[in-house]
């Protein structure tokens, strides 16, 4: 039955993709820069900068958004779960600030002072290992089903839960995971800029990476029917589609990989992440702690989710308006634009493209009674019918003397 706790849970498990993704491939840009080596080695740092420097702190945003729903939504199993974890999942947050500040540091104003920039670099590679490696370990942690919340205190463990063979293995498979999507990632940077040394080269990392993550996944997969038997018993039972469906993703994308299909690669890539959280989602479900707490038990008050979605919905709404004002001010090249402006451009744009003074452009001339625009892209009838942004203001000159 789909219930309102399923639906949030649901929302959240994308935001853990999402972020398991396009951050992932963030903190495994991190592995190949410390690793790398040889005669293009500052063009291998370069490379790195260029393709994280436009996104690296949006991504973060995946994050923010799953843990502000997670607490919202399910506030009682959030509760339960940063107590008992709060050692590993304070060091991935110290990780996280720590990655971030290195990357600023070093990327801006500190290339020409090899000194410091080596140290930041360093620090930017080892947090960018230490966070999913402590997050991969967490999320173990929470699925071995050790985790008990009915008869015992909540307490914070000091090992004995997250120091286990199972979930260590985890950790180190959500590192060579995230080293996988960035080398995918990085291969087709490379490919797009024509260096092809480079591109061969993080592709070779790519493949090995994705060797050792397929490892690592089989040692989990046999670990887990002793040290994780409620998502042992998931996989094996409804959620085996999935898992059998993960493994033929991961040999595809290891596949499109040798062969030189990047642009493959990196969407298999995409979805092999995806659906490998999506197996363990799957696998874990009624339980969002198992044993003892499930989803609907762990849920909050039914108003709060009620509110909680509408929230998501009038978010990812507004998300979208802007995407489309953003794609508005590409195409006009009015980077400034305030809403005035926007709406009647977007009014006009079939004017803009159809037609220019009385002669036809694609076909369609301008009617009776209109004027031409000096630009010759626009067709008016008066004064307030042409709107032009200038800055963040909105001018209406005369259409004759309108400039585009």
């Amino acid at each position: 039955m789909i219930t309102l706790p399923y639906i949030l849970l649901t929302i959240i498990w994308f935001a853990l993709i999402a972020y398991a993704v396009f951050g992932g491939a963030d903190f495994g840009a991190g592995v190949w820069d410390l690793l790398a080596f040889g005669p293009n080695e500052d063009r291998q740092h370069e490379i790195i900068d260029q393709a994280l420097g436009p996104v690296w702190e949006t991504n973060h945003v995946w994050l923010v958004f799953l843990v502000v729903g997670l607490f919202s939504a399910f506030p009682a199993p959030f509760a339960v779960i940063v107590v008992v974890l709060f050692i590993p999942l304070t060091l991935a947050l110290i990780g996280t600030v720590l990655r971030g500040a290195a990357f600023i540091f070093r990327t801006h104003g500190l290339r020409s002072e090899k000194h410091w920039f080596k140290m930041w670099s360093r620090i930017f590679s080892f947090s960018s290992v230490m966070t999913p490696f402590f997050l991969g370990l967490s999320a173990a942690a929470v699925a071995s089903g050790q985790i008990r919340v009915r008869g015992t205190p909540v307490e914070t463990n000091l090992g004995s839960l997250w120091l286990t063979p199972f979930s260590l293995t985890i950790g180190l498979m959500a590192v060579t995971l995230c080293a996988t999507l960035a080398a995918i990632f990085l291969t087709v940077e490379a490919t797009n800029t024509k260096e092809a040394e480079l591109a061969e080269g993080f592709r070779l990392r790519g493949l090995v990476a994705g060797a050792l993550t397929a490892l690592l996944g089989a040692i989990g997969l046999l670990l887990s029917s002793s040290s994780a038997p409620f998502l042992w018993n998931g996989m094996v039972g409804h959620a085996l589609p999935l898992v059998i469906a993960t493994m033929l993703i991961g040999l595809a994308a290891a596949a499109t990989l040798f062969f030189r299909y990047y642009a493959i690669a990196r969407v298999l890539i995409v979805a092999e992440t995806a659906f490998i959280l999506g197996s363990w989602g799957v696998s874990q479900i009624p339980y969002l702690i198992p044993p003892d707490v499930t989803v609907d038990a762990g849920a909050g008050p039914p108003s709060t989710l009620l509110l909680l979605l509408i929230g998501i919905i009038i978010g990812m709404a507004l998300g979208l308006l802007e995407k489309g004002r953003e794609e508005e001010r590409r195409e006009y090249g009015n980077s400034n634009c305030v809403w005035p402006c926007s709406i009647v451009l977007r009014s006009t744009r079939h004017i803009r493209r159809g037609c220019s003074g009385s002669s036809p452009v694609h076909g369609t001339p301008c009617s009776s009674g209109e004027k031409r625009c000096s630009s010759e892209k626009f067709c008016c009838r008066g004064q307030h019918d042409r709107i032009r942004c200038s800055g963040r203001n909105c001018d209406m000159p005369v259409c004759n003397n309108a400039a585009d």
